[in-house]
């Protein structure tokens, strides 16, 4: 299976039948300019829709709190208090009084926004760790499980969205397929490297990014991490410390 929109054209032929095509993808074929696609199978389909209704829902929470936080900011309704969305703030929400007839109409439409996608986050992520369980992929989600800053959530997205890894046969390949490659002007003598490329697939990029600010901190191995690493074995143990003392040096 290749790529319809990766096929290389020349520029003014306005010719096409299917002969031409047969033989023009034939030569393309032998000279390897075709891009092939990864058909993901029907239970990984399932796994990949999962976790992006997930992230759908997150992006709906932030956005019911942005809308929550700005109606704040209009009536000068300040929490004193340190944590702003857990059970303390929420309760005393549900004790603030507008001052006119229609504020205490729009200020429970928007607790109740969040508090609804609040609760369809939890229930996503439930059935997501419930369907793992029966999912062809289980000891490799434990295997990633093992590295700092990809908890379950991460590593479930990140197989769902590649699929066979053993399909890459470079880890060249795979930053290109999750568009972690930097971009490169070079000409002659002169090279010239930019930012990332960021052409791969997104959701995985963005879940490992995420994982990835957990390196920011030295090396050290939490309650949480210690944890994971009770199922791995112990040459995954070392990968994972491996990995994580050479990102926290970087």
């Amino acid at each position: 299976m290749v790529a319809p929109s990766l096929i290389p054209n020349k520029a003014g032929d306005r010719v096409k039948t299917d002969r031409r095509d047969a033989i023009q993808l034939a030569r393309l074929m032998r000279s390897g300019d075709l891009t092939p696609v990864d058909v993901p199978r029907v239970d990984d389909e399932a796994i990949r829709d999962l976790t992006r209704a997930r992230e759908d829902t997150i992006r709906d929470l932030q956005a019911a709190k942005f809308r929550l936080q700005a109606f704040w900011l209009r009536h000068d309704f300040r929490y004193t208090g340190r944590a702003t969305w857990s059970t303390a703030p929420l309760r005393w929400l549900s004790e603030v009084v507008g001052p006119t007839p229609a504020q205490p109409m729009v200020f429970p439409a928007y607790v109740r926004a969040v508090n609804d996608h609040t609760a369809r986050l939890q229930r996503l992520e439930q059935a997501l760790h419930e369907q793992v369980t029966s999912w062809r992929l289980p000891p490799v989600v434990a295997a990633l499980q093992a590295l700092r800053g990809v908890p379950c959530t991460v590593a479930v997205t990140t197989l769902a969205e590649l699929g066979d890894l053993t399909r890459f046969d470079t880890p060249r390949q795979l930053m290109t397929c999750l568009g972690l490659m930097p971009s490169e002007y070079s000409s002659g003598e002169r090279r010239r490297q930019g930012s990332i490329t960021k052409t791969g697939n997104t959701h995985a990029r963005r879940a490992l990014v995420e994982g990835a600010w957990a390196d920011q901190y030295p090396a050290n191995v939490s309650r949480h991490l210690q944890l994971r690493l009770e199922t791995p074995p112990k040459a995954i143990q070392d990968i994972s410390w491996k990995a994580q003392v050479r990102l926290c040096k970087r």
